[in-house]
């Protein structure tokens, strides 16, 4: 038992190690980041990801640069009950374009996102190390323009995904809400 948790920390720490590698895109654009994305793809081994995710379905994020070079950040999911579940963040630049940092009240916990591939008329993936009580997970967003990313797409998500440690079973493409009612400005 003892053996099993040292090796199943060792692999958690190198796991985090390659994460604290991964770099934003070259040549970050604050401004063609901005507007709405559909959230395609959702990857973490975090517990809570788990237990809800054959719940999840598509939700949206708008993006919004401010003049000082943050990123507003408003997300919206259609809740199972018809409810629309809503969540910002104002994310602070670093000194590396294409890194943020922010708070999150809700779960209360730090995070370092990382804008690591982007085609801003299509596509991006989001890295970010989520750290609440000296515990950090990784999670990896696609965002796409459209409510569904390409297959090219989805396989390079679920690629890097992998690469960066979360098990194929937590690497979820999400499937549309199926209902019209989130609104276009949501």
């Amino acid at each position: 038992m003892r053996n099993s948790m040292l090796r199943m920390l060792g692999a958690l720490m190198c796991v985090l190690a390659a994460c604290a590698d991964v770099v934003p895109v070259r040549d970050f654009d604050l401004e063609k980041m901005a507007g709405k994305w559909y959230i395609v793809g959702f990857a973490t081994n975090a517990q809570w990801f788990v237990s809800h995710k054959t719940e999840m379905k598509v939700g949206t994020a708008v993006v919004v640069p401010t003049p000082g070079g943050d990123l507003d950040l408003s997300y919206a999911n259609l809740n199972a009950d018809g409810t629309c579940w809503r969540m910002t963040h104002l994310a602070k630049k670093t000194d590396t374009p294409g890194r943020f940092t922010f708070h999150s009240q809700i779960w209360n916990n730090d995070n370092d996102m990382r804008i690591v591939d982007v085609q801003y008329d299509d596509y991006a993936l989001v890295h970010t190390i989520k750290t609440k009580d000296g515990v950090s997970e990784v999670l990896n967003k696609l965002y796409s323009r459209t409510q569904e990313a390409s297959a090219v797409m989805q396989q390079k998500f679920i690629q890097f995904s992998q690469e960066n440690g979360i098990l194929p079973d937590n690497i979820v493409i999400l499937p549309k809400n199926g209902r019209s009612s989130m609104k276009e400005n949501t």
